[in-house]
């Protein structure tokens, strides 16, 4: 099938074909092709910035959930750290019948259950002993220790916890105090 001329100068400049389209010169059509690109990458820079506000807020919202979490799981480790205390008050208690180590032996399962409970959530004991360090014990006695430094810690009346690294409960503890001398006012060198 052979074309006439007009039907190959139609195919070369389509344009022509619309209706009402009337042709142009090329600087026109450069300054139109400009004026869509600006357009064009308006809408994309746009485009890319609601993208990236959108995952923005998926990390935040994530965040703003695995904190709720944390706050909640925080208040029921917390509670489950009292039970263990009084498990281990009740373990302290001397046991003298047979009926008595019984139930200390009850009791003994049911602090070792609770503990590895802990330990799979992330609850670690924090260390015993040392020298006090107010961002992990709270100093609940202070009294004067012959042979020890200041600040040493002379017992730990309860013990602490962290979790993920964080101060789940402070260990309250007993520290030595600076020696007095006999008006009361701590020693100086």
């Amino acid at each position: 099938m052979k074309r006439t001329k007009d039907e190959q100068k139609d195919a070369e400049n389509p344009e022509a074909l619309v209706p009402g389209h009337e042709a142009t010169s090329s600087g026109a059509d450069a300054g139109a092709l400009a004026a869509l690109e600006r357009e064009r990458d308006e809408y994309l820079a746009s485009w890319k910035r609601a993208a990236a506000d959108y995952q923005n807020l998926r990390r935040r919202v994530q965040s703003d959930v695995d904190a709720a979490v944390a706050r909640g799981k925080a208040g029921l480790l917390t509670d489950l750290l009292l039970v263990l205390d009084y498990l281990d008050m009740a373990l302290a208690t001397p046991v003298e019948s047979e009926e008595g180590k019984s139930l200390h032996a009850g009791v003994e399962a049911t602090r070792t259950a609770l503990l590895a409970a802990l330990e799979r959530q992330g609850v670690k004991p924090l260390p015993e002993g040392g020298t006090f360090d107010p961002a992990v014990h709270a100093s609940v006695e202070r009294e004067p220790a012959e042979g020890r430094e200041p600040g040493e810690i002379l017992a730990t009346l309860r013990r602490g916890y962290t979790i993920e690294g964080r101060i789940l409960r402070p260990a309250q503890v007993r520290v030595a105090a600076e020696d007095e001398d006999e008006s009361g006012k701590p020693e100086t060198d």
